[in-house]
């Protein structure tokens, strides 16, 4: 694994890309969410994500990493329910998990 690979699937390279890429997602809602986005804040309680924002989000994170092939239920779902919010640096955690093995 190279540099390029190392800088591309770290994990404050992922969450960098995260912020950014649910800021643009969220850019004219009205969330009333203030202080910016930090790995705690939660997509669902603190950006009012509807499941319709999460599918979003996941084909937008597939695009942005060129993989259709993450396990996204890994993080979405719990005991085979849905979880009922998630926050910004679990997602960060699941992506480098998921891009570092594959570097």
């Amino acid at each position: 694994m190279g540099p390029t690979a190392d800088a591309t699937t770290g994990r404050e390279a992922i969450l960098a890309d995260l912020t950014r890429i649910i800021e643009e997602i969220t850019g004219d809602w009205e969330t009333g969410f203030s202080g910016g986005l930090q790995p705690g804040t939660r997509l669902i309680a603190d950006l009012g994500f509807e499941s319709i924002d999460v599918v979003h989000l996941v084909v937008t994170l597939e695009e942005h990493y060129r993989r259709s092939d993450l396990p996204f239920d890994r993080v979405l779902m719990r005991d085979g329910r849905y979880v009922d919010d998630l926050t910004l640096g679990a997602l960060a955690d699941f992506l480098h998990g998921q891009l570092a093995a594959a570097s």
